[in-house]
């Protein structure tokens, strides 16, 4: 276990400070094109993977009573992120709609490489502070959201996700044999829904309309329509059409991971609209060493949905007794994930171990399977 004293150095924080390597990379892309446009997606998965493999797992369990006043190299990378992705997604706006040495295919490429900064790092990073309770967290959090247009994430991952997970009341928990792209279109069209249904719910409950200043729905058209008009001011109509694209490309990876994390894991139903509590096993768990620490150990996923207030640098792992593993970090997985019939070879297996393991008395899985579960009346 790592004690306080060393946790609050900030030589141990500085690992996750490796998104910053993206940056220069970016830079390049945008002023070379042709071959040099495979660098973001080789720096942030398959870099990352191969370092993965040589320094292999972490399983050092932080000290969970450090104070959050030692964590500041820690918090530091997340408070500045906002700034800087906005001058990356603004800056090769500009740059694209100022000059014509990138081909079509080139200008792509190069926003599929920003979309790896905008979602594969600022969406972590906006999950992170989303679920902090400064008012100065939560508005960077949502500042990245508005960022790739997704600002509804925040009332899906808060008020259905943690609620639901591992139910069919959750869109993001993977069913069960589901191909990815059967389940990214599936979670654009549900999500949006069940995040307005969640603050309707919200604000019934206290006695106030969806039309009430405190929906967050406002605030998040405010941010995202702000966005777009600074990619216009920067860069015309198609400047809005690059801000778009990214946004997309960012929107495809955080499915993705959204996939991998409970793909297949159900919480038992307990009957009379009544499941059991989330629970380590509810989560894929990975502690792979540097895919953790470019993701903020998002992947120590377990214990983030069993302790949702933990901070990134305190999070626990777990062992296979207690939590499923995957067998390689986030970007090895996420790419599996994008061939359904090898990722069900991988993981279709992993999953009915599990269910021999936790739960051997369910005999009949179709319903979990299939999302028909019963639901308790009037949720979310």
């Amino acid at each position: 276990m790592s004690t306080r004293e060393e946790i609050r150095r900030p030589g141990r924080a500085l690992p996750f400070w490796v998104s910053l390597g993206t940056l220069p990379l970016a830079a390049i892309e945008a002023r070379f094109g042709g071959w040099s446009l495979i660098l973001l997606p080789t720096y942030a998965w398959w870099s990352v993977t191969v370092l993965d493999q040589i320094l292999g797992r972490n399983e050092d369990q932080p000290d969970v009573s450090t104070p959050v006043e030692d964590l500041f190299w820690y918090r530091l990378i997340t408070l500045i992120w906002f700034p800087i992705q906005a001058c990356v997604i603004y800056g090769l706006i500009w740059w694209v709609t100022h000059t014509d040495h990138l081909a079509w295919g080139e200008i792509v490429a190069l926003f599929f490489g920003v979309g790896v900064i905008s979602g594969t790092i600022g969406i972590v990073y906006s999950h992170e502070l989303m679920h902090q309770k400064t008012r100065v967290e939560r508005w960077l959090g949502d500042l990245l959201l508005a960022s790739v247009l997704y600002s509804h994430f925040r009332t899906e991952h808060l008020l259905v996700h943690h609620l639901w997970v591992g139910t069919p009341r959750d869109a993001v928990t993977a069913r069960y044999n589901e191909g990815f792209h059967r389940f990214f279109w599936r979670v654009l069209f549900e999500c949006p829904v069940s995040a307005w249904r969640a603050e309707r719910l919200k604000l019934a409950r206290a006695g106030r309309t969806v039309w009430h200043a405190s929906n967050p729905f406002w605030r998040y058209g405010a941010l995202q329509a702000l966005a777009l008009a600074l990619a216009f001011a920067v860069g015309g109509w198609l400047g809005v059409g690059l801000f778009m694209l990214q946004a997309f490309f960012a929107i495809w990876q955080l499915e993705l991971t959204n996939y991998v994390e409970h793909y297949g894991l159900t919480r038992e139903y307990k009957g009379e609209g009544r499941y059991e509590h989330v629970l380590p096993r509810h989560s894929w768990n990975a502690d792979q060493m540097a895919s953790n620490w470019l993701l903020i150990n998002l992947q120590r996923h377990s214990d983030h949905h069993y302790k949702p207030d933990r901070r990134f640098p305190l999070l626990q792992t777990y062992a296979p007794e207690e939590a499923p593993q995957l067998p390689f970090g986030y970007p090895a997985m996420t790419a599996l994930a994008m061939v359904p019939p090898l990722w069900r070879r991988r993981m279709n297996p992993r999953v009915r171990a599990w269910r021999k393991r936790y739960y051997p008395h369910i005999e009949d899985w179709t319903p979990y399977r299939e999302g028909t579960t019963p639901m308790p009346r009037g949720s979310v």
